[in-house]
């Protein structure tokens, strides 16, 4: 009779034990079934753009973002000198991001004439902590069309329309150090249809560098360079360069900096700056840049929810 709750008892810890092995195991499975999302970095850049290039950016799905970028210049001992600026030119864009990694835009530059468009996907993220990509990796693939016969090439009614094609691939790799501090790398392959000169190549091969500096609050410091192993030889170019402050609001990014570059498509900024980085005879162009973030995705979810 003293012996039967002691049987119980054992009997009762043997079942609990067994129990407990198998919710371990089954958890054990779960586990090795249910892959653990890594834990990504956000916002290497705060903008789609460094300063003249794109960023390893890309906006959430069902972003559209619809930016102006110009660049205002004097042209010395000129009649025409106005109160701010001799000449302005700008590019009007628009991009829409398909998903999270995957966006397409265009636009139109006023003052050379440069209709252009791009695909741009995210192909691998930063994670912060364990198994994954150290960096951001993204690649950039624009095509643009020259319509007017500005510096650089001599268009008429005769010439061909794929004569005024130039293409420009690039991958953007980057890596957020700390909360303040990122950098970027681009290597960049441009192919133009045509020249206007025998002498001047058709392929460029370039080589882009850029940083971001958070200097508090909303405001950070950019700067961006871009190196041109084989540049045309019929003129004198000078590789490409920017500083600037970036005020980075919620929808609404604004970017100031100074460069010596003139154009805004990535084939004619990389490959046709006439003048270099300096202060001296105009050779300084201020570049404005002004983007602001329409959010399809979140405003129609937002309309779902009021029914």
């Amino acid at each position: 009779m003293k012996t039967r709750p002691s049987f119980l008892l054992h009997l009762v810890l043997i079942l609990g034990f067994s129990n407990t092995l198998v919710a371990q195991d089954l958890l054990n499975a779960l586990e090795k079934e249910l892959p653990q999302d890594p834990n990504y970095v956000q916002a290497t850049f705060k903008t789609t753009r460094l300063a003249l290039g794109h960023s390893v950016e890309t906006r959430k799905q069902g972003t559209m973002e619809i930016s102006a970028n110009t660049r205002f210049w004097n042209i010395p001992q000129s009649e025409t000198q106005a109160f701010l600026a001799d000449r302005v030119s700008t590019r009007f864009g628009v991009s829409y991001a398909f998903s999270d990694r995957f966006t397409l835009g265009t636009g139109v530059t006023t003052f050379d004439g440069i209709f252009d468009g791009y695909a741009k996907y995210k192909l691998f993220k930063q994670v912060d902590k364990g198994k994954g990509s150290p960096f951001t990796v993204t690649l950039l693939q624009n095509a643009s069309v020259r319509t007017s016969g500005r510096p650089g090439r001599n268009f008429n009614n005769d010439t061909n329309f794929s004569d005024k094609l130039a293409f420009t691939s690039q991958v953007l790799i980057a890596r957020k150090f700390t909360r303040n501090f990122s950098m970027q790398i681009s290597p960049t392959y441009i192919h133009r249809n045509s020249t206007r000169f025998a002498e001047d190549p058709t392929d460029h091969f370039a080589v882009g560098i850029g940083g971001r500096y958070r200097v508090g609050g909303h405001v950070s410091i950019s700067s961006e360079y871009y190196y041109l192993a084989n540049p045309v030889e019929s003129i004198t170019t000078y590789d490409a360069f920017a500083i600037g402050v970036n005020w980075e609001l919620t929808d609404l990014m604004l970017q100031f900096h100074l460069s010596n570059a003139l154009h805004i498509s990535e084939d004619a900024f990389i490959t046709q700056n006439r003048v270099n980085f300096n202060t001296k005879d105009g050779n300084l162009f201020f570049g404005f840049n002004a983007t602001f973030l329409l959010h399809f995705k979140n405003q129609l979810k937002k309309q779902i929810l009021k029914r």
